[in-house]
């Protein structure tokens, strides 16, 4: 599809310099533009590309001075990013809707199935399973007994949602995600025989959630596993039994949280850290990439490190350690010292 400058500033209520009747019709990063693309510029470290790009149109911020000459049609927004991100939407929009149920599929005679759904081949709905409107369910992709997903979601290829789960209205649920396995929960006997407690519960997920690629989701021991509203989880991340995180937050890659623990709103959780269980994460904390969180964090507060301490202390701890060499060094030599002294005055 083919846009203009027109167009595009219109939809962004941007300004447009250059050329008004310029076409794209496609996309591009600013530093690899091609003819007929549209890219954008909101980070200072990338105007240099603006200079020798060849991208058709460009979004800008309106503040932006410009230092050169420039062949590119420029659009003035308020937020490049943000206006960028509402063209993507508009153009994603635009792309092919797959509706209709493909075969062959399974879907159980009671099975409730909204208006405008999508069932791709090989996937299955399994007993009283409720299906909203407009929902997608891709190839290969399991619903479970009883489960529920609501309107305008979308289950890409390869999802498996278990038994008497419920999914809110469009949330993205990525390839190889499992949401509602057994939680990891076993009894040692006296013969040291590991026992298993059975899983009873289920995972809530609730609106306009997202989860990348081959994420894990327990369901409780008895309860829920709650995803809060607008919960943004990266890719190969696991959430254990009876966990609830917040509206908003934020979850990076690799990332891993261990049962019962509770993760507040608007935090932010770096890759590679994991939570022990049974703690409680306040409001707008963030923690750092590959930290190991062990005890409860007071809302607000930045943790890094492990075992994570807040973001002050840990720097100054990170100093010392870089020191710790030449510290010992010291040491060894003021004890070598001593030693001597000692056999002085003996």
């Amino acid at each position: 599809m083919n846009f203009t400058a027109k167009n595009i500033a219109d939809f962004t209520n941007g300004e447009i310099i250059g050329n008004p009747d310029e076409v794209v019709h496609d996309i591009s990063r600013i530093e690899e533009g091609k003819k007929g693309t549209l890219a954008f510029l909101a980070n200072p470290k990338y105007e240099k590309y603006l200079y020798n790009t060849k991208a058709s149109i460009i979004l800008v911020n309106r503040e932006l001075v410009v230092n050169g000459n420039i062949k590119p049609t420029l659009i003035r927004v308020s937020n490049a990013y943000n206006a960028f991100t509402s063209l993507l939407e508009l153009y994603a929009g635009s792309l092919a809707d797959k509706t209709g149920i493909e075969q062959p599929c399974f879907i159980d005679p009671t099975a409730e199935i909204g208006r405008n759904v999508y069932v791709g081949a090989f996937a299955y709905i399994g007993p009283k399973a409720v299906i909203g409107n407009n929902v997608k369910i891709y190839p290969q992709s399991y619903v479970g007994e009883g489960t529920k997903i609501n309107d305008n979601t979308i289950l890409y290829s390869g999802v498996k949602i278990y038994h008497n789960c419920i999914i809110g209205s469009n949330c993205i649920i990525h390839s190889g995600s499992v949401i509602g396995g057994d939680g990891f929960g076993f009894v040692q006997q006296d013969d040291m025989q590991q026992r298993k407690i059975p899983q009873l519960g289920n995972v809530i997920i609730e609106d306009y959630v997202e989860t990348g690629s081959n994420v894990t989701i327990d369901r409780a021991t008895i309860g829920s596993t709650i995803i809060r509203k607008g919960v943004k989880l990266d890719n190969l991340i696991q959430i254990g039994h009876n966990v609830e995180v917040g509206e908003n937050t934020v979850i990076v890659a690799q990332a891993g949280i261990a049962g019962s623990t509770k993760v507040g709103e608007n935090c932010m959780i770096g890759g590679q850290a994991g939570l022990a269980g049974h703690i409680k994460v306040g409001d707008k904390v963030k923690i750092g990439a590959q930290s190991g969180v062990t005890n409860s964090i007071k809302p607000g507060e930045t943790v890094l490190g492990s075992p994570a301490l807040n973001a002050s202390k840990q720097v100054k701890a990170m100093v010392v350690y870089k020191s710790l060499p030449e510290m010992y060094k010291r040491i060894t030599e003021l004890e070598r010292e001593i030693a001597l002294l000692r056999k002085e005055e003996k």
